[in-house]
């Protein structure tokens, strides 16, 4: 009776602030940076939740969020056990909220600015005055165009978009002069100009909530770094394009999260 007393005080509490409490310790909830479209980032991480649950016996649950707004809000919660997302948001959750960084993928990654087949540009100023569509602060795309468009007058017309494939359609169909998108989506679309290309940061890593036991961090961990040495693994990281995963620490990441104090609600 006295432990049920304490679980629903501490529930109280958390309520209270303004908290989210975190799902049963028995499921695990995983959410991925809303690049795609929810439905899209569903399908497309399914393979690696699978892979997961039945490589460490736990359960997974895959999360979505439907835009970089939502997403930015939900993650400052805390509310999920494990995230995978870029570098500025890997050390932002490092340093204020005690995540602990698991894995990376293997590589560096960017983005572009590009436009349409018949918008053709070769410097980013040609943009002054024209739309560009990016996904919200505090997406990497939104913090390249600050960082490419410096000058508080000379600054193109931000389109929002909630998913990087809306701002590529966008693109494409000459409803917008260019976009904002990672780097590796551009061979997807080869109709794409790419007019500059950002410097390249660690790519995205897993990193688990204080929440999270050693045990089941440490399974997860396992996994995906020996996951090329299965066949299970190997054809995991052939369905989501990933070549592989690797240890991630906190230097790698470090100061990354400075990006991040223009971005609203830092």
């Amino acid at each position: 009776m006295i432990g049920h007393s304490i679980k629903r005080y501490a529930l109280a509490v958390l309520l209270l602030l303004g908290a989210t409490p975190l799902a049963s310790a028995d499921t695990y909830t995983f959410i991925v940076q809303p690049i795609l479209p929810p439905s899209q980032t569903a399908k497309a991480y399914d393979p690696l939740i699978k892979y997961l649950n039945n490589a460490t016996g736990h359960t997974l649950q895959l999360k979505t969020s439907p835009n970089f707004l939502a997403y930015w809000q939900d993650i400052k919660k805390g509310q999920f056990h494990f995230v995978l997302d870029g570098a500025h948001l890997t050390d932002y959750r490092i340093k204020k909220m005690g995540y602990k960084p698991l894995v990376k993928v293997l590589d560096v990654v960017s983005y572009s600015l590009v436009t349409g087949p018949d918008v053709l540009v070769f410097e980013p100023s040609e943009l002054v005055g024209k739309s560009v569509a990016s996904l919200a602060s505090p997406d990497r795309g939104a913090l390249t165009i600050e960082q490419l468009f410096n000058h508080p007058i000379r600054q193109p017309i931000l389109i929002e978009v909630t998913n990087a494939q809306d701002g590529i359609q966008k693109a494409l169909n000459g409803e917008v002069s260019g976009a904002v998108i990672p780097t590796p989506l551009v061979g997807n679309f080869p109709q794409l100009n790419v007019v500059s290309t950002t410097d390249q940061w660690p790519h995205v890593a897993l990193s688990a909530s204080r929440s999270v036991p050693s045990d089941v961090a440490q399974s997860v961990s396992d996994a995906l770094i020996n996951a090329s040495n299965s066949p299970e693994g190997t054809a995991m990281l052939s369905a989501i394009n990933f070549p592989g995963f690797e240890k991630a620490t906190p230097a790698i990441y470090d100061g990354y999260s400075d990006k991040l104090k223009s971005a609203w609600g830092y």
